[in-house]
């Protein structure tokens, strides 16, 4: 993200987990797991590490694991010998080595293949690696940040992700919260954006009308950050005025706010019967050594579960009887995966 070279906001969630940065960057920890819904700043928080660490005077190298097809990444990451296989005519450095005593930001680490994450256990655990076509070991310091927008407890029940490498890795994980959780913060980022793209693109754009505020304190904001950053850009390259306005919003957001307000005003009180269902099924026994991020996940899960029960799948009706939007709940369903 452009937006800035800080973690911007004053929400309570944003200063904690500002404090929670410093305590990482400053510790001897190698592992780092960062959790947030896409377009929250995942990118941002690694590299806000690696900076605030005495690892800043070395390379901090970031790689997407969804980006590169998995045949092609165990050499982006190790390095190959020459001759190792057809087209190999040099050797060459992967990115693992080029990070030596720096950081790697593994961008949507779930991606990786389980035959990968085999190996990076082993890198975790040995500080060693093999390039690709050699038989000797290789020692190397990095600190590796991974990152998902995935509830990386689930992929392990669905045997999509190591066990082992997932507590490995969340050992130190941070929480990033989206956008429509952080208050006003929307506004503090805005003016942040816009003193950045006035320099951009030569133009007086500042402020916005009253209307904004509360269009902006309703939309779900699905892409977050990243959703916010483009969307005032796009204002900046299209419009002639001088401060953001509602004609200046798609429609798609402002139909998105009708139909969420609409919602929220229908939003009836949770039923006896619902409550009932709370009290029956959420006292069990949840799994063992889980994380904030992934008991919240599997508390949400059953709640959501019960709405939808006690609702007749109706998602309008859960929606409402959990007092929150229908686009609302189908985001938590997709992202629990729950059908």
């Amino acid at each position: 993200m452009s937006y800035s070279n800080e973690l911007i906001g004053e929400h309570e969630s944003i200063v904690k987990l500002r404090k929670l940065i410093d305590k990482v960057a400053f510790s001897s920890t190698k592992t780092v797991l960062i959790y947030g819904e896409t377009g929250t700043g995942k990118g941002l928080v690694s590299r806000i590490i690696h900076n605030k660490s005495d690892r800043q005077s070395r390379n901090f190298v970031d790689i997407n694991c969804a980006a590169i097809p998995p045949h092609l990444l165990e050499s982006e990451l190790f390095g190959f010998e020459k001759g190792a296989f057809t087209g190999a005519t040099t050797r060459k450095v992967g990115l693992l080595e080029s990070a030596h005593q720096g950081t790697l930001f593994l961008d949507e680490i779930r991606e990786l293949d389980l035959v990968l994450q085999a190996k990076l256990l082993s890198i975790l655990d040995t500080q060693q690696y093999r390039r690709v076509g050699s038989v000797d070991a290789t020692s190397v310091d990095v600190r590796i940040i991974a990152a998902t927008n995935r509830i990386l407890y689930r992929e392990v029940q669905e045997h999509r992700f190591r066990e082992d490498l997932y507590f490995r890795l969340q050992v130190v994980s941070l929480n990033i919260p989206p956008l429509r959780e952080r208050g006003d913060d929307c506004f503090l980022l805005i003016e942040n954006l816009l003193e950045n793209f006035r320099k951009k693109y030569d133009k007086k754009v500042s402020g916005w009308e009253p209307a904004i505020e509360d269009i902006f304190r309703h939309y779900y904001w699905p892409g977050n950050v990243r959703e916010l950053e483009n969307l005032v850009e796009r204002i900046f390259i299209l419009e002639d005025d001088n401060k953001i306005l509602v004609d200046h919003i798609p429609d798609r957001i402002l139909r998105e706010v009708e139909s969420s307000s609409g919602y929220y005003n229908y939003a009836e009180p949770v039923s006896e019967n619902f409550g009932q269902l709370i009290k029956d099924n959420l006292s069990g026994a949840a799994p063992e050594n889980l994380n904030f991020h992934d008991a919240t996940a599997e508390l949400h899960t059953r709640l959501i579960k019960l709405a939808l029960k006690d609702k007749n799948n109706n998602i309008p009706l859960a929606a409402s009887s959990l007092g929150m939007t229908r686009h609302s709940l189908r985001h938590h369903m997709n992202k629990l995966g729950i059908n």
